[in-house]
């Protein structure tokens, strides 16, 4: 992902860099043009290349840059067409994971005695029945041996070899985690709109792997400490990296809104104080303002500017907008 990311920024780097140099030659085939010049050749209201979506432009008509396919895939420019959507009504909460109740089991001695030997430390996975101790009876003057009662990992051991186990005395703690339980703190208002069903993404602070869930029920109590409301659900842990007692955040979606259009807000960028995306015709990238409506973490909601089935640049669109400003800085002298 590192050499993937540096190659595409590379790529970049080296596009923009072509498009000034080709741009200082005054070429009309250059890489990267504008379509300023051409413009003025409109009456107004009327800029080359309108589409009759009534967008508001300068005096000088829509920005727009020329950029060859080839040297958009090497630079990692990608589009994507206009469509509807939904926006979602999202919360952001933090929360601890736990182990399931019911999944955790404390290993005991039968009968008091010296310990023998103990084959099991902390970290280790067993399955049930693997012997994990040996004992000296004081009782019978006989050993006996410990067993893991349940499959999971060895959370805890609270025994030495050559110590004496009392009769009931716990020598292990070994917990099921292939499943965990996150418990998620919702605070102040939070709490009237967050029901067991809404889905949620939870996030581990660690490395940012996420994974989607279903909230599964909203504890009755209130957590003494935080005074916050407690939320639950559950998580596949099958890589084993997420780890009882962690900190992690979510994401929990409390509705979704339908909206008629909707783009990514990695395709929106910001040109003379106004919000605008960048419409793909050929190999012409023209700078579109739009107003926006909703947003989420990741979409925005389009009232104006755009139509559906119009291709934007969702992906490196300041791309775009480095090499508009770059051959606007050039036009001025």
């Amino acid at each position: 992902m590192i050499a993937f990311t540096f190659r595409t920024v590379l790529a970049a780097a080296v596009l923009l860099a072509v498009l000034a140099l080709s741009g200082c030659g005054n070429d009309a085939s250059s890489a990267a043009t504008t379509d300023t010049e051409a413009d003025h050749d409109h009456a107004p209201g009327e800029a080359a290349g309108s589409d009759g979506h009534g967008d508001t432009h300068d005096d000088e008509g829509p920005q727009r840059t020329t950029i060859s396919a080839a040297m958009a895939e090497q630079a990692g420019i990608r589009v994507a067409a206009v469509t509807a959507g939904t926006i979602a009504d999202e919360h952001d909460v933090q929360g601890l994971l736990t182990p399931v109740d019911g999944r955790v089991a404390q290993v005991m001695a039968r009968f008091p005695g010296p310990i023998r030997t103990l084959r099991a430390n902390v970290g280790d996975s067993v399955r049930a029945g693997q012997v994990l101790a040996s004992i000296d009876s004081n009782l019978s003057l006989s050993t006996y041996t410990v067993s893991a009662p349940i499959s999971g990992v060895v959370l805890a051991r609270q025994a030495q070899v050559g110590g004496v186990a009392g009769e009931g005395t716990p020598l292990f703690e070994i917990g099921d985690l292939s499943t965990l339980w996150v418990d998620l703190h919702i605070f102040g208002n939070d709490t009237q709109h967050i029901t067991a069903g809404v889905p949620v993404t939870v996030s581990r602070m660690t490395d940012d792997v996420a994974q989607a869930t279903t909230l599964e029920r909203v504890l009755p109590g209130t957590a003494t400490a935080s005074q916050s409301t407690v939320a639950r659900a559950s998580l596949r842990n099958d890589d084993g990296l997420w780890r009882p007692g962690a900190a992690v955040k979510a994401r929990i979606v409390v509705a979704t809104t339908a909206a008629a259009k909707v783009v990514p807000l990695t395709a929106v960028q910001t040109l003379d104080g106004q919000y605008v995306v960048f419409v793909r015709t050929g190999d012409t990238y023209t700078s579109r303002p739009v107003k926006l409506g909703a947003r989420d973490a990741q979409k925005a909601e389009v009232l104006e500017g755009l139509s559906v089935g119009e291709e934007v640049v969702v992906e490196q669109s300041y791309v775009i907008k480095a090499d508009i400003g770059k051959a606007g800085a050039a036009h001025e002298h």
